[in-house]
């Protein structure tokens, strides 16, 4: 499968929606404050505008394997060592959390990152961040892991039990799982969260 090499960016959205409501307002900063029907709507318009491409938004299997590039540890760099709520030194280079997502924060708005505890640079405010400003993973993809949480296509289950055998995604109609996966962390997230098979689940 074919999947985007960053999150979907702000100036992608404006320019397929005409309208753009994130807090963090950059061009190139992941577009946020966007929920699962709103993204299906973007697809939607998205492949209206280019017939035969066929977007969807990734399973959650196609997700974690794309956020792993091949690898078996926490992350694609290797394994986490957490040395507090918001301080894993690994994670510094390739994914913004909420242990740096304040270092020299740029815009005037950030969130009040000042009570914010153990975390692995000082920092006073924070947000979301430039796409393709931190390492890409083996197989070139940014930002799968912190920055933003991803939706993906799925219904939420609490286990994997019964999910579909080729990766694809897990959508029925059971009492209860009108929730959608959403993976990979964010800026705000600790430690734990910017982890390849971190899951969690939100209203769509």
């Amino acid at each position: 499968y074919w999947l985007f090499d960053t999150p979907c960016t702000q100036a992608l959205w404006l320019a397929v929606t005409g309208d753009n409501h994130s807090r963090f307002d950059h061009p190139l900063r992941p577009v946020e404050q966007v929920d699962f029907n709103q993204a299906q709507d973007f697809i939607a318009r998205l492949n209206a505008r280019l017939p035969g491409l066929d977007l969807c938004l990734p399973s959650e299997a196609e997700f974690e394997y794309a956020a792993r590039a091949g690898t078996l540890t926490a992350t694609w760099a290797g394994d986490l060592k957490i040395e507090g709520e918001m301080n894993a030194p690994l994670l510094h280079p390739i994914a913004w959390y909420g242990g740096n997502s304040g270092v020299d924060f740029d815009l005037p708005d950030g969130e009040d990152s000042s009570k914010w505890q153990q975390k692995q640079f000082p920092h006073k405010q924070a947000g979301t961040r430039q796409v393709k400003t931190k390492a890409a993973n083996p197989w070139g993809f940014y930002d799968l892991l912190g920055n933003v949480w991803e939706w993906c296509a799925d219904r939420w289950h609490n286990t994997y039990t019964g999910a579909p055998g080729d990766g694809s995604a897990w959508i029925d109609d059971k009492p209860g799982t009108a929730d959608r996966v959403v993976r990979g962390g964010s800026w705000d997230d600790p430690a734990r969260d910017a982890r390849a098979a971190v899951r969690s689940r939100a209203h769509p």
